[in-house]
């Protein structure tokens, strides 16, 4: 069988050659692979089941219904400062000293309407009395003692100092969200300013999507539990409990299955058992060596591989595709390379299964502190920290002393990754550069 020809590096793939009898695969880029996720995924049309939780157990959850507003928000003319209401007109000239007919207070209107010529001493939060049109801030005023002992308690005559116009310092009714208007769409993730807004409306439980169930298989001989004394070629099983507080970060529900050894057998019967979850993440045991059974394996399982290498660093060798009407990471084993590539691809991916829209990583951008270069051809990942101290006006990123993809300690000393794109061959100090925030 011909193996397929990627014509261009543009079309975002890259020629592969085959081993053990494997076809020739193409190497997608950043971009390409990313969007095939996303692709693939949203084509599947996987619906997660709704639920109902309690407001204050929603946090971090998929909001599955619409929530629309159960009256106008603000529902009156809210002041936003400590001052005086006043009607726009009567104070165009100033200084202009007026009546003070009382107070309006947070939870304690004014009862009654303001006249020509008066204000309403009026506190932050504040309905507005009726007649006034805008707030001068306390700042900007001056007590005068009052020759009306007929005006209300807590009364009096103020000097404004300042002008106003209709409007100033207040929040119009309805401005924020009108009667029957939706302020929180379906597919949002709940995060505790939706949860304050969940409680302004009224709402003391909500309809989510049920969070996905993504099991976590690390693979290898060398691997041992956590609590075992491991020998001199031996090393901890890190990557599940890594991959499990990402997987939670996510939105999912991380099914540990403990560690797969470098047998075919035992190693079939474990992947079965993970493609019985919404999600199946695999560490170790995708490249090209002699004991790599995972892609065999699930190829024996009727797998479609959609990807199946990707042109970053660290993180090349990953698979992405479906079988038994499951999805399937196949994740490099060494612990930033697995770290990475989670976050890149399997995280957006548990977003989609969580009921939420597509959620790829976010690049903010810092200064580079010192000069940085690599190979072409491949879009770069770096453990680095972002900083800023008290004589820099921009953030800055360094990488931190690391090395290479096996190093834990490295990445536990980052805080984000600084990311480099395949033709940043030579960037230097000072240059704005693309970072990636390290997920909590």
């Amino acid at each position: 069988m011909a193996a397929p020809v990627c014509q261009s590096t543009l079309s975002g793939c890259y020629q592969l050659g085959g081993h053990k009898g494997r076809p020739y695969v193409a190497m997608l880029s950043f971009e390409a692979a990313l969007a095939t996720v996303r692709e693939k995924i949203e084509a599947s049309r996987i619906q997660a089941p709704i639920e109902m939780v309690a407001l204050g157990a929603s946090r971090g959850r998929v909001l599955a219904e619409d929530l629309t507003a159960d009256r106008d928000y603000p529902p009156f003319q809210r002041s936003t400062r400590d001052g005086f209401a006043v009607r726009a007109a009567d104070v165009a000239q100033v200084p202009v000293t007026i009546d003070v007919l009382g107070l309006a207070r947070a939870g304690s209107p004014f009862e009654g309407a303001i006249r020509a010529g008066s204000a309403v001493e009026i506190m932050t939060g504040a309905p507005l009395p009726e007649g006034a049109d805008a707030v001068v801030m306390v700042e900007y005023t001056r007590e005068v003692e009052s020759g009306a002992p007929s005006l209300p308690r807590a009364a009096g005559r103020v000097e404004i100092q300042r002008s106003a116009r209709a409007g100033d310092n207040v929040v119009i009714r309805g401005s924020e969200a009108a009667l029957g208007s939706r302020v929180l769409p379906g597919g949002r993730r709940i995060g505790p300013g939706e949860i304050g807004l969940a409680a302004a409306l009224g709402r003391t439980s909500l309809r989510v999507f049920a969070r996905p169930r993504v099991a976590i298989l690390p693979t290898g001989d060398e691997v041992v539990p956590v609590d075992k004394q491991p020998a001199w070629f031996e090393i901890r099983n890190s990557n599940a409990l890594a991959l499990a507080a990402q997987v939670e970060a996510a939105g999912g529900v991380p099914c540990l299955l403990g560690i797969a050894p470098d047998r075919k057998d035992a190693l079939r019967s474990l992947i079965e058992q993970g493609l019985a979850c919404d999600l199946l993440v695999l560490s170790g045991g995708i490249s090209v060596g002699k004991y790599d059974f995972v892609a065999e394996i699930l190829a024996d399982l009727g797998a479609e591989f959609y990807i199946q290498s990707v042109a970053i660093r660290p993180g090349k060798p990953l698979a992405f595709g479906r079988a038994r009407d499951r999805f399937f990471f196949a994740l490099p084993g060494n612990p930033v390379s697995t770290f990475v590539t989670f976050e890149l691809f399997a995280r957006p991916a548990i977003a989609l299964l969580g009921g939420s829209g597509f959620q790829p990583a976010i690049f903010l951008k810092a200064r580079l502190a010192k000069s940085v270069r690599q190979k072409t051809g491949l879009s770069v990942f770096m453990p680095a920290r972002v900083t800023r101290d008290a004589n820099e006006l921009d953030p800055v990123v360094e990488l931190v002393g690391w090395q290479g993809s096996g190093d834990l300690v490295g990445l536990a000393e980052a805080n984000c990754f600084l990311a480099l794109r395949p033709e940043q061959t030579e960037t230097a100090a000072g240059d704005w550069v693309d970072v990636l925030p390290k997920s909590w």
